[in-house]
């Protein structure tokens, strides 16, 4: 009875840390580029209907696949112009994926608790929290994925444990699941999940194949129809624009972000406080001798090892690319907490104190700094009451005090959960401050022509000549044509309209033109997300917004009073 409570105690913890990770406060963050793009697809899906041919901006967007698209579109169907929303479907795929990457975890070690471990190492790694709470695209392969490699385990593997085998029910369930990866983003979690669990499965554990070749070959239709049915579709009705993608894809996989082939030989940062342990856990000679779990580790770190060696073959390299890789480093960091919670202080030897010791009272003392950084960011920029910040101090004190009592008893346990617990106070006090830290105080969007009710029916345009971020799409909620600014038939067919320029409407326009039309200043637009004085500052969001309308033709009556609230506003820090 008292063993029952005790794992429910634990799994409402891991309940609640998923819940604090991926939904608690999760519209503090600005949006990215990429939810940009995740988002307009979906709003044009809904306002066109175009559910199997997706457009953003109002050109063909087939280069990803369209399950989320389709996942974002139904919650804008439902809930408009709702990025919290959003955010939460992103939630509810990486909660899918903690669930499976417990069941694998469970299954290697044969240990409920080792599997509790891994999880919560893998909902405090700072790559997963970031990618759960946001609106992109690369959580929903790598969970679908996840859960397709555990069904594929369970049918490769369960004669070993099992006397009944239902290998049928594990390979189609395993074919559905990877058929609804590769329908999210291809073969992207094929190449960076998969394949590496495959390659590591099989040299440490060859399966019996006997009577698992047909539906092994079924599990692989599966995947195939309904992973490729909406290619398929789109190579019969639209082979010109499919082409083109697999040219365009093809391309940015060799001459897009091409870095060094040890760029992801840092991978274990991407843990975040677990830095040092994923570090340790590389020491393969030294836990040879002290793993009590030595098969469940070499899997564990082997499946790492294989991963990172398969990414850097890939000449193209993006950071975030290194998601799926926290799911067999949260596997390694597990076993080595698993050993130290094993293991009495007394039996340690040096080499394994001192690894303890370094990044116990490492996190110790970041988590005792922290308290200044809050008070440096948000207390003197207006952001916190002293009185919250104090209370916040007190939690983040409090919490490191127990972390340097865990690492000096040698509490691996205590020092699992203290972190744990640091995060949860993180996610729930101090993420708004982050959001806020990404504010540009001159700052004015272009998101405030959404409230000008006059230019609802009217189109928008942006000179060709020009590049146009798509986040300026996302904020005006409407699609921004481009437009020949030179050809004067073009133009004064598309008037009324409103256009959205970098320069004034005397250096964008002919002068021959401008004598033939009115043009109304509507605003000027600073989209940047930063300060003037931060390198990411970019031109690329200073735009202009003006009306133009034909002399003599139809007018678009703008209020005076309107115009003048989309002027910058000084921005109040206690708000």
């Amino acid at each position: 009875m008292y063993l029952t409570r005790y794992y429910n105690k634990e799994y409402l913890w891991i309940i609640v840390l998923c819940l604090a990770a991926f939904f608690l406060n999760n519209n503090a963050l600005p949006t990215d580029i990429m939810e940009s793009r995740n988002i307009v697809t979906a709003r044009e899906m809904v306002q066109d209907g175009n559910w199997l041919v997706p457009t953003m901006n109002g050109e063909l967007r087939l280069e990803k696949p369209p399950l989320p698209t389709w996942i974002a579109a139904v919650i804008e169907s439902i809930h408009p112009h709702a990025l919290d929303a959003q955010r939460m479907a992103a939630g509810v795929m990486a909660l899918i994926w903690v669930a499976y990457l417990y069941l694998i975890a469970k299954y290697i070690s044969r240990r409920r608790d080792f599997a509790r471990i891994a999880v919560v190492v893998f909902i405090t790694c700072y790559n997963v929290i970031l990618m759960g709470r946001t609106a992109t695209w690369d959580i929903y392969c790598h969970a679908f994925m996840m859960g397709g490699i555990y069904y594929l385990m369970r049918g490769l593997y369960d004669d070993r444990f099992f006397e009944h085998s239902h290998k049928w029910r594990w390979f189609v369930t395993s074919g559905v699941f990877m058929g609804l990866s590769f329908l999210s983003k291809g073969p992207v979690s094929f190449y960076a999940l998969l394949l590496p669990a495959i390659l590591t499965a099989v040299v440490y554990q060859r399966p019996y194949m006997r009577g698992k070749w047909l539906p092994l070959f079924v599990m692989i239709l599966t995947t195939v129809i309904v992973g490729g049915w909406w290619y398929a579709y789109l190579y019969i009705w639209h082979p010109e624009a499919i082409d083109a993608v697999i040219k365009k894809e093809s391309g940015n996989w060799s001459g897009h972000n091409v870095r060094s082939w040890y760029y992801y030989w840092r991978y274990f940062t991407e843990t975040g406080v677990w830095t040092i342990f994923s570090l340790a856990a590389l020491f393969i000679p030294y836990w040879r001798k002290h793993m009590k779990n030595w098969r469940g580790y070499l899997i564990a770190i082997t499946w790492v090892l294989v991963s990172l060696v398969l990414l850097s073959l890939m000449p193209e390299k993006k950071t975030r690319y290194l998601l799926p890789m926290m799911a067999p480093c949260s596997l390694a960091v597990a076993f080595v907490l698993v050993y130290y919670m094993d293991t009495d202080a007394k039996h340690l030897d040096k080499i394994g104190k001192w690894i303890y010791w370094i990044n116990g009272y490492v996190l110790t003392a970041i988590t005792v700094l922290l308290p200044i950084l809050v008070h440096v960011i948000s207390v003197h920029q207006g952001y916190l009451d002293v009185g919250t910040a104090f209370f916040i101090d007190a939690l983040l004190i409090g919490i490191g005090v127990w972390l340097g009592i865990c690492t000096k008893q040698f509490n691996a346990k205590g020092l699992l959960y203290g972190v744990a617990t640091l995060f949860f106070i993180a996610e729930c006090f101090l993420i708004g401050i982050i959001g806020k830290s990404f504010t540009n105080p001159t700052g004015n969007s272009i998101h405030k022509l959404v409230r000008v009710e006059a230019l609802k029916p009217v189109p928008y345009y942006y000179n060709q000549k020009e590049e146009l971020r798509i986040e300026l799409v996302y904020e005006t909620r409407k699609k921004i044509r481009p437009l020949n600014f030179n050809n004067e038939r073009e133009m004064l067919k598309a008037m009324p309209c409103l256009v959205i320029t970098r320069h004034s409407m005397k250096e964008e326009l002919p002068a021959s033109l401008l004598q033939k039309i009115d043009t109304v200043k509507i605003g000027i637009f600073d989209d940047n997300r930063h300060p003037k004085s931060d390198r990411h500052y970019t031109d690329l969001f200073l735009n202009q917004a003006t009306l133009l309308e034909v002399k003599g033709g139809k007018k678009i009556n703008i209020d005076p009073e309107t115009i003048k609230e989309l002027e910058p506003q000084p921005i109040k820090k206690d708000e």
